[in-house]
């Protein structure tokens, strides 16, 4: 059996201080504001902090196996995909656009010539 994923109390309280719930300082401790809206945020943080949890247990599993490297990566990669790169996001705009032939091959070989990051 699993044991509960319940985030660490420091980092609770790193979320309950972000900027957008304190609503104030008393002298003696920090008032925190909880509407629906933020109570759904903290709500988010922690069930994704649980799911990264869960997916480095199960990575770490697969990991002790012969031959599963590619699959903890293959694993990673379908559950916590990463977001466009700028230049991702720059070429699929390129494709939308209506330009001469000569500036959309100029701006697509400089935008295809910058690094992958």
């Amino acid at each position: 059996m699993t044991k509960p994923i319940t985030p660490p109390s420091e980092l609770v309280k790193q979320w309950l201080t972000e900027p957008e719930y304190v609503s104030g300082w008393n002298g003696k401790c920090m008032m925190l504001s909880m509407t629906d809206h933020r109570l759904s945020n903290i709500c988010a943080k922690a069930a994704q902090y649980g799911a990264d949890q869960e997916l480095e247990a199960c990575c770490d599993t697969l990991q002790r196996h012969a031959h599963w490297d590619l699959a903890v990566c293959e694993l990673m990669a379908d559950r916590r995909p990463k977001p466009p790169t700028l230049k991702q996001q720059a070429l699929k705009t390129l494709d939308g656009l209506a330009l001469p032939d000569d500036a959309f091959e100029t701006i697509r070989f400089a935008l295809e010539a910058l690094p992958n990051d």
